[in-house]
């Protein structure tokens, strides 16, 4: 059987590969995804904790972070396109300024 320990192994796994992803990294997508992997780290926790206590008050905040999980990849990836296309890259190292 499942416990919630295997969940929020699974969970501390994820979380800890999008925090590696967001160091270890310098392309800006990747970043990005890296990013996302931790808001899906948290959701799994939540949904988890929502389930073993037998509460839907998680399973409703982790509705409204994907809402604006999506709201947050819109505005992110046209940033990054605009960075792009600016500055013909996407490598965190040489985007230093805030100047386009």
């Amino acid at each position: 059987m499942i416990t919630l320990n295997h969940y929020l192994w699974v969970s501390g796994i994820l979380f800890a590969l999008g925090i590696l992803g967001v160091v270890v990294r310098r392309n800006a997508l990747v970043v990005f995804m890296a990013l996302e992997m931790n808001l899906n780290a948290a959701n799994l926790a939540l949904i988890a904790f929502s389930k073993y206590n037998k509460i839907v008050d998680g399973q409703i905040f982790v509705f409204f972070i994907i809402a604006i999980a999506a709201a947050e990849v819109a505005v992110g990836l046209a940033i990054i396109v605009a960075l792009y296309r600016r500055k013909q890259t996407v490598s965190v190292d040489q985007l230093t300024t805030m100047r386009l």
